[in-house]
């Protein structure tokens, strides 16, 4: 179900709201970089035929981890689906949380990343190259758990979709919701690049596990929030958005000296902090 999330009435949708949220942009006199947008839709396409690429590998891999599962779950019993929501909640946290600090996971995830502005059409600005860089194997031990690929791919999708609205500056904070779900507040912190923002927020649906495992942050109402990398992407070519990390990534492995310095560079955490330019 590679295309799943790209429904004609999802997207519908998304053309929608997104028009909605450019009007109000215009009203209150905030920027909109519709040459990005409209970038954004062409790394959107790409994702998804690379998607087509590699879904037939990635559901064959949890067919066949699901088929060693000790115990399987009744897809038509409801505590499966419980279950299995917190279960892909639980991988998507680690698998989101080793996507910033693992190079080799981020040179996928920056182009999530890349927007220099926090509108609703970034949700879609997704790698190209994720099937390669291997972060759906976070979603294997679901499969061995006993959860059926077929739950774990709906899960995620309805994960994905939630995600969509969490990329706006229109809504504010959201009172007691705050402290359970992740919210539009929440994901704003996991999109800046504010220094004391860094790696924070990783939660899909939820934001209790970052409270659990301390990579919690608030939102604060004294810090202007800055959108994007530390090092500011401003290409609006989608080859250039979908590759440019991975470009970085074999510079800097060409450069290193021995196979240890290489594994360093390709597992070691991102060159991040330290270009960031946001007054914190």
């Amino acid at each position: 179900m590679p295309y799943a999330e790209f429904s004609p009435i999802f997207l519908g949708l998304v053309i929608a709201i997104a028009l909605a949220e450019y009007f109000w942009r215009r009203k209150r006199k905030l920027a909109y970089d519709g040459k990005a947008v409209l970038a954004t839709i062409g790394v959107a396409v790409g994702q998804g035929l690379s998607k087509l690429a590699f879904a037939s590998v990635i559901v064959y891999a949890l067919l066949a981890v699901y088929s060693f599962a000790t115990w399987q779950f009744a897809l038509d019993d409801w505590r499966t689906w419980v279950l299995g929501f917190f279960a892909v909640e639980f991988a998507y946290y680690w698998q989101h949380r080793f996507s910033h600090t693992v190079r080799w996971f981020w040179a996928s995830h920056a182009v999530h990343h890349s927007p220099n502005q926090m509108v609703l059409p970034i949700a879609l600005r997704l790698s190209w190259t994720s099937g390669i860089s291997g972060v759906w194997i976070f979603l294997l031990p679901v499969a061995l758990a006993g959860i059926h690929p077929v739950a774990i791919g709906t899960i995620m999708i309805v994960n994905l979709r939630y995600q969509f609205f969490l990329h706006t500056e229109h809504i504010g904070r959201l009172g007691p919701l705050e402290w359970i779900l992740n919210t539009p507040s929440h994901h704003r912190v996991h999109h800046a690049s504010n220094s004391c923002y860094l790696d924070k927020n990783f939660g899909g649906i939820l934001i209790v596990f970052d409270r659990i495992f301390g990579t919690y942050a608030a939102e604060r109402r004294d810090l202007k929030i800055v959108y994007g990398l530390t090092k500011p992407l401003t290409s609006n070519n989608p080859i250039v958005i979908a590759f440019h990390e991975w470009g970085n990534l074999a510079r800097d492995l060409k450069a290193s000296y021995g196979v240890k310095d290489a594994f360093a560079t390709v597992l070691g955490k991102p060159k991040r902090a330290a270009l960031s330019t946001a007054e914190d």
